[in-house]
C-alpha cells in the first residue's frame, strides 16, 4: 500500500512541476485532501460530492476541456469495478473492457431496446398506478417521504420477473445477504433455463408470448448462440456464465433503481416549483390522453406508443435529468487519450482516472444559456438555436458505446410517472416541518451522496389532490 501510494504521489508530483492545472497546496504526505476539505466544508456534510467539485472546476475555465475535440479511452479503470463489486458480486459490463464487454453488451442490448421496453409499458403503469394510489392515501393528511415512496415504485419495476428475486435484499450483514441473493438468482436463473429450453423445443404462439426479463432475454441469446452444442439437452446451465448474469442482475437492481427514485422526485420537484412548464406539461396530456385523466392508465396500457408523442414530457425529463444528473462517470486515461484544454494546451492524462463531473458540464455558463433556469424548451429547439445543447454536453447517461445501457428503461419510467401525476396531484415540499435547516446555494433541496444522488432527507412533503377523479 505504501509503495503504491509513493508511486500515486509521485506521478502527481510530476505532473505539478511541468505545469499540469491542479489547485494549490498539495503535499507528499496528504495529496489534495484538505484542498478538497475547503470546498466540502462549505456544503452540508451529506452533499453530493459534485456539489463542491462543481465550485473547485470554476477555478480551472482556462485549462477546461474541447469535449468535441477531446479523445478519451472508453475503457474503464479497475476503480470502477471495485466501487460496486460489494453490491455487484464480480465482473459487469459497468467494470469489463473490450472483447468480454462487447460479448455482454451484446447479449443484454435486447432486453433493453426500445421494442422490448415498450412490451413492459403495461405492467410499469400498474406499478405507477399503486403509486398513484399511496398518494391519494396520504394527499391532505400526512407528511411524507417521496424518496421512499418513488424507491419502492422503481424497485417494483425494476424486479418485473419475480422469480429471479424472490429475497428481498437488506445488507445489514453484507456478506451474508449477498450469498443469500446469489444463492435465490442462481436457483431461479436455472428454473429459467429449463422453462426457455421447454420453449425451444415446444414453441409458445406468438399472440400468447408475454415481455421476457433482461435474464430471460440474455438465457435466449445464449441458448441460441450455443445450439450446435447441443444444449438443449443439457441439465445444467453454464456455471460461469450464470455468475456473470447473477452480477448483472444485481446491477440493474441497483442502477435501475436507485438513479431512477432519484430523478422522480427532483422532477416531481419541479412540477410543484415551476408552475410555466408544468401547464404546459399538463396541456400536453389533456392534448394526447383526453381531459378525462381516470382513462389515462388504460390508454397507456392500450398505446404504449402514445409515450412517443410527448415530447415536452420527455424535454421536462431531461431538463431536471440536466440540473440533477444521477451520477458522474469514469475512464481510464490512456497514451492515446488527448484532452485538448481552451489554452491550447494538450493535456497529459495517461495512467490517470478522469472523472467527468456532470454537475459542472450541465450547469456550465460558457456552454448553456441561462444554465441554472429550468427550461425544457432546450431539447426542443432546433440546432441553430441559441438555446440548443451542444454536442456533449448533455450527458446524464454518458455518451458513446459505454453509455447507460437502462436510460431507455429510465426514461420510460420517469415520463409515465409524470404522465400519472402531473393533472392529479399537487406536491409541497414541507422541510419547514423538518428539524435539520441544511442548504445549498440557498436550496433545501439538493443532491446528497446517499446512492444514486438521492434529494435531501428524503424530500418531506405533502400531495393535495388537483382533480376530482
Amino acid at each position: 500500500m505504501l509503495v503504491v501510494t509513493f508511486r500515486h504521489r509521485s506521478r502527481i508530483n510530476r505532473l505539478r512541476l511541468q505545469g499540469f492545472p491542479m489547485p494549490g497546496g498539495w503535499s507528499w504526505l496528504f495529496g489534495h485532501s484538505f484542498v478538497l476539505l475547503r470546498y466540502t466544508k462549505r456544503f452540508p456534510p451529506l452533499a453530493n460530492i459534485g456539489i463542491p467539485m462543481q465550485e473547485l472546476s470554476k477555478q480551472f475555465t482556462h485549462t477546461e476541456i474541447q469535449p468535441r475535440h477531446s479523445k478519451i479511452n472508453p475503457s474503464k479503470p479497475p476503480m470502477a469495478g471495485e466501487s460496486v463489486e460489494p453490491i455487484v458480486g464480480g465482473p459487469s459490463i459497468l467494470s469489463v473492457n473490450t472483447a468480454e464487454w462487447k460479448k455482454w453488451r451484446s447479449l443484454l442490448n435486447p432486453g433493453f431496446s426500445t421494442q422490448s421496453l415498450m412490451g413492459h409499458v403495461p405492467f410499469i403503469t400498474d406499478c405507477a398506478q399503486v403509486f398513484c394510489d399511496k398518494l391519494r392515501m396520504a394527499a391532505g393528511r400526512e407528511l411524507f417521504s417521496l424518496d421512499e415512496y418513488a424507491t419502492r415504485l422503481t424497485f417494483d419495476i425494476i424486479m418485473k420477473d419475480p422469480r429471479v428475486l424472490m429475497n428481498p435484499l437488506r445488507p445489514i450483514i453484507q456478506k451474508y445477504y449477498s450469498r443469500k441473493l446469489v444463492f435465490y438468482i442462481d436457483k431461479e436463473l436455472h428454473r429459467r433455463f429449463e422453462e426457455l429450453k421447454t420453449e425451444q423445443r415446444n414453441p409458445i404462439p406468438a399472440n400468447s408470448k408475454r415481455p421476457l426479463s433482461v435474464a430471460s432475454l440474455a438465457l435466449q441469446a445464449y441458448i441460441s448462440e450455443n445450439r450446435d452444442q447441443k444444449i438443449l439437452r443439457t441439465a445444467r446451465l453454464d456455471k460461469d456464465f450464470a455468475a456473470i448474469v447473477s452480477n448483472h442482475i444485481r446491477l440493474f437492481l441497483f442502477a435501475g433503481n436507485d438513479t431512477t427514485s432519484a430523478t422522480i422526485c427532483f422532477a416531481l420537484h419541479k412540477m410543484s416549483t415551476e408552475q410555466e412548464a408544468t401547464k404546459k406539461l399538463q396541456e400536453e396530456h389533456d392534448h394526447i390522453f383526453g381531459r378525462d385523466v381516470s382513462k389515462t392508465a388504460e390508454l397507456l396500457r392500450a398505446q404504449p406508443t402514445l409515450l412517443n408523442r410527448c415530447r415536452y414530457t420527455m424535454a421536462f425529463v431531461k431538463e431536471t435529468l440536466r440540473l440533477y444528473p444521477p451520477a458522474a462517470n469514469m475512464r481510464l486515461g490512456t497514451s492515446q487519450s488527448t484532452l485538448p484544454a481552451l489554452n491550447g494546451e494538450t493535456l497529459p492524462i495517461e495512467g490517470l482516472n478522469v472523472i467527468l463531473m456532470h454537475q459542472a458540464i450541465h450547469t456550465n455558463p460558457r456552454i448553456w444559456l441561462r444554465p441554472n433556469d429550468f427550461i425544457p424548451e432546450r431539447f426542443l429547439v432546433e440546432p441553430d438555436h441559441d438555446l440548443y445543447p451542444p454536442d456533449g454536453a448533455f450527458r446524464p447517461f454518458d455518451i458513446g458505446p459505454r453509455c447507460c445501457i437502462g436510460q431507455e428503461l429510465s426514461l420510460i419510467e420517469i415520463r409515465i410517472v409524470l404522465i400519472m401525476t402531473a393533472r392529479t396531484f399537487g406536491f409541497r415540499a414541507a422541510y419547514d416541518e423538518y428539524d435539520r435547516i441544511d442548504t445549498v446555494r440557498g436550496d433545501r433541496v439538493f443532491q446528497t451522496e446517499k446512492a444514486g444522488t438521492h434529494p435531501s432527507d428524503g424530500y418531506p412533503c405533502r400531495v393535495d389532490m388537483l382533480t376530482m377523479e
